[in-house]
Order: structure tokens, then C-alpha cells, then sequence
């Protein structure tokens, strides 16, 4: 859980929070993420995530474009000695992480944002979490 603002250095690395890099561990996935930003999952939320990837047929359109876009760009990383982590070129450019970026906890995965995209986003969904909050009520929650 949270939010933290960071900066993507020259060489394309970023500093993750230590609460993230403990629950994320030595090795983790990212990858391409909805909303133009990136997922990062723990190796084990990934082969759960995974293994329900798995379960969709094949012969629909959309469930094949849905697991190409996820595993397309996945890359495996780990962090440096400085708890950094070095996002590649084409994940940088997908979310368009220059320089200011906002690292988020959401339940089983870290979010990588552009920051004036997460600053607009937050807006957008502060304006609509009540009515969220209405239809989510149909799903038990």
C-alpha cells in the first residue's frame, strides 16, 4: 500500500521503496501495465497471474490479444545493491517514465507511474470513487 514519488536517473534505474522491495523479493516480474503503466509482481503472484492466463481460450481474439500485451513486455529484474531497478528502454517508453515517477502499492503488485499521469488519473477517480464505490456493491464488496 502507498505512494511514493521518485526519479528515474539518466540510466534508466529507480529506486523502489524498501517495504516494496521486501514484498516483491530478490527476482520479480514487469511488465506492461493497463492505464499506460507498469505492473511489477512477486515471482509467485506472477505464475498465479499466470496460471489463469493459461485458462483462456486461445481461439478468442481478445484473450489472445490480452496475454500477448502482458507477456510481450514482461521482463524479469532484480534490484542493484542500491535497491534500484533497471527499467527497460521499452517499458520506459510504454508509461512514459522520463524522470518523476510515483511508485504505488496495489494489493499484490507495485505500479510504476508517470507522475503528472498518476497526478491526473488520482483526479479523475477522486471525482468518480463514489459511484466506484456504488457499483462495486453489486459485487459483494
Amino acid at each position: 500500500m502507498g505512494e511514493y514519488l521518485h526519479t528515474i536517473d539518466s540510466k534508466g534505474r529507480l529506486i523502489i521503496p524498501a517495504k516494496f522491495r521486501e514484498a516483491l523479493g530478490e527476482k520479480f516480474i514487469t511488465t506492461k501495465g493497463l492505464d499506460n503503466c507498469l505492473f511489477l509482481y512477486p515471482l509467485d503472484e506472477w505464475q498465479n497471474f499466470e496460471e489463469k492466463l493459461k485458462k483462456l481460450p486461445i481461439s478468442q481474439p481478445n484473450a489472445r490479444a490480452f496475454v500477448r500485451f502482458f507477456f510481450s513486455g514482461a521482463a524479469e529484474c532484480e534490484f542493484d545493491k542500491q535497491g534500484r531497478i533497471l527499467l527497460p528502454a521499452n517499458l520506459r517508453e510504454y508509461a512514459a517514465l522520463d524522470k518523476d515517477v510515483m511508485v504505488v502499492g496495489v494489493m499484490s503488485r507495485i505500479e510504476i507511474w508517470n507522475a503528472e499521469r498518476w497526478k491526473k488519473y488520482s483526479a479523475e477517480a477522486e471525482s468518480n470513487y463514489e459511484k466506484a464505490a456504488e457499483s462495486l456493491v453489486d459485487l459483494g464488496i
